[in-house]
């Protein structure tokens, strides 16, 4: 006889969308199952950049301090260098700063990059380690790996499941209010429900579309025998292969990809097959030990045609399929967890309607077209770029190629990893829960960010004279900013928020530098800081509340 739990959520899949949205349900005491069928934690590296908007989210939840210790070293340089082999001619670098440099440069940054914090390169592994151990912290989470979901119904009233130990010796029932497939590529969830991908899949380049080899290897003589500076990334441009390695420990860890020509001979691609290829990569033979080693197809730009069904939501691999380009996924993966948590606990709670979870899929789903199709545009500048066949060659004419090629990938490492605009620029416009000021946003544009406070988009930062983020001083679910010397009275908001049980405090940040960049002496943060209203006065206050939370209030009803 199986056993039977009973939990609000049941979460499939313990990667970083499973975990974010654990660590979120359960830091508001909301009762969670999350099973998968890994044993623990990722081995391999997987994704391998942490972008700024994701780190604001550790800082917010009080861990990215933790985040920025783990993976490199701290003074390893965070560069990323492209080059005719690892260890051959560089032809064009980004430097970045350090994980020891990044907390105080980010406080000398204006402009596009105006935030809370830097991005960090640290491999998916790593990060979640911490965010297991901080899921394990949560009194209301319970963590199942080594177990799968194997079968569901949404019976309208809840969902009724079966999850089972992956040796088969043992199977749970579970009785949930609602389910969250987080379950990857394959998502048993996604496929049980028949929703169809949308978008587009079999992109062929040179780079980063079709086959590609992955291995996790040692390799202790990289750094002493590679006379170039040192980097995070290394990316291999030349007219015989493509590839690149990432620096997993900054020690002698790596995460070694190329590019495959013959889909179908990659897959009986040997040990020693992987060790001549990484040889040809570096330039030279060279000592690696093999961890793991496995296949995967670039070239995916893959949307579910529906985030929702009834009870059961989709998030991460198992919503949206990149080419790992920009590294997007990952980061796409956890602002879904962010966005659904308040939202799903909201409506647990009682305090706002089952309609609330509607602005789910209407948020997140014109988010993650929009940021497929930024990595798509990344995977085409760089995949789409011939190497001249004297790329290699001494004289005249292999200066002249490695000029040519300097100056795109220079363009190009810039157009890809500098993207202020793809981190902080993603907009909730038209959302039916954004109370509309009739403002317009600035352009959406990958390489450039304008702060902007009209209502649906990431609140303008600032830090504040004591030397803390404006972002620190926000409450943990809502924040109403008072704002300037003379502000309007806030007490409306307050008793309104009282009388639904809402956690609303009111910031007050006095002065005239912050209410410049808010245009508005009063601001409603959402619990996933989003700009949800602004205005002049809390007169509307009930009305602003309700729409806030799903109640339906009509989009330009209000007066801002």
């Amino acid at each position: 006889m199986a056993s039977t739990l009973t939990v609000d959520v049941l979460i499939a899949g313990g990667g970083p969308c499973g975990l974010m949205l654990a660590i979120e349900l359960g830091r508001r005491n909301i009762r969670c199952l999350l099973v998968d069928a890994k044993p623990g934690t990722a081995f391999n590296p997987q994704a391998n950049a942490t972008q700024a908007r994701t780190m604001e989210h550790f800082r917010r939840l009080g861990f990215a301090h933790e985040i920025r210790s783990m993976g490199l070293p701290p003074d390893h340089p965070t560069d990323i260098a492209y080059l005719t082999r690892f260890a051959g001619i560089e032809l064009a670098r980004l430097r970045l700063p350090t994980a020891a440099a990044a907390p105080q440069a980010i406080k000398n940054m204006s402009g596009s990059w105006s935030a809370a914090e830097l991005p960090h390169r640290v491999s998916q592994k790593y990060v979640e380690v911490c965010l297991h151990r901080h899921a394990q912290q949560q009194a209301s989470v319970e963590m199942r790996y080594g177990w799968q979901l194997t079968a569901f119904e949404d019976t309208g009233e809840g969902i009724d499941a079966t999850v089972q130990s992956v040796d088969g010796d043992a199977l749970l029932q579970v009785q949930a209010a609602y389910l969250v497939g987080a379950d990857g590529a394959r998502s048993f969830v996604r496929h049980k429900l028949g929703i169809a991908w949308g978008g587009a899949t079999g992109f062929k380049r040179k780079f980063m579309g079709g086959k590609m080899l992955a291995v996790y290897l040692k390799a202790p003589d990289f750094y002493a025998r590679n006379p170039n500076d040192r980097s995070w990334m290394y990316v291999v441009v030349n007219p015989e292969l493509r590839a690149f390695i990432m620096s997993v420990d900054g020690v002698s860890e790596f995460a070694f990809h190329i590019q495959m020509a013959d889909d179908a001979a990659t897959e009986a691609l040997t040990e020693a097959d992987a060790r001549r290829l990484f040889a040809q990569a570096y330039g030279q033979a060279i000592d690696i030990e093999i961890l793991s080693m496995a296949t995967w197809m670039a070239g995916h730009a893959l949307v579910a045609e529906s985030f929702q069904q009834g009870r059961v939501f989709l998030g991460g691999d198992a919503a949206h399929l990149f080419t790992p380009t920009g590294g997007l996924g990952y980061n796409t993966a956890v602002e879904d967890a962010v966005n659904l948590s308040w939202k799903l606990a909201s409506v647990i709670q009682g305090q706002a309607p089952a309609a609330l979870l509607d602005s789910y899929a209407l948020e997140r789903r014109p988010l993650a077209v929009r940021n497929t199709g930024y990595a798509r545009q990344f995977a085409d500048s760089i995949g789409l770029f011939e190497a001249a066949p004297a790329l290699e060659e001494p004289g005249p004419e292999g200066e002249a190629a490695r000029a040519t090629a300097s100056d795109y990938l220079n363009g190009h490492v810039r157009r890809e990893f500098n993207i202020p605009g793809v981190t902080f620029g993603g907009r909730y416009h038209g959302s039916p829960i954004i109370v509309d000021d009739g403002t317009t946003a600035p352009p959406d544009a990958a390489n450039s960010y304008v702060p902007c406070a009209t209502p649906g988009g990431r609140p303008p930062h600032a830090w504040l004279a004591d030397g803390r983020s404006l972002y620190d001083s926000f409450n943990f679910e809502w924040t109403l900013l008072v704002l300037g010397d003379a502000p309007p009275d806030a007490e409306t908001f307050e008793q309104v928020a009282r009388s639904l049980q809402l956690d609303l405090q009111a910031v007050k940040h006095p002065g005239a530098e912050i209410l410049a960049l808010y245009e508005a002496p009063l601001v409603l943060i959402r619990p996933d800081q989003i700009v949800a209203w602004r205005g002049h006065t809390a007169q509307h206050a009930a009305t602003v509340l309700a729409q806030a939370l799903g109640h339906g209030t009509a989009q330009n009803a209000l007066p801002p």
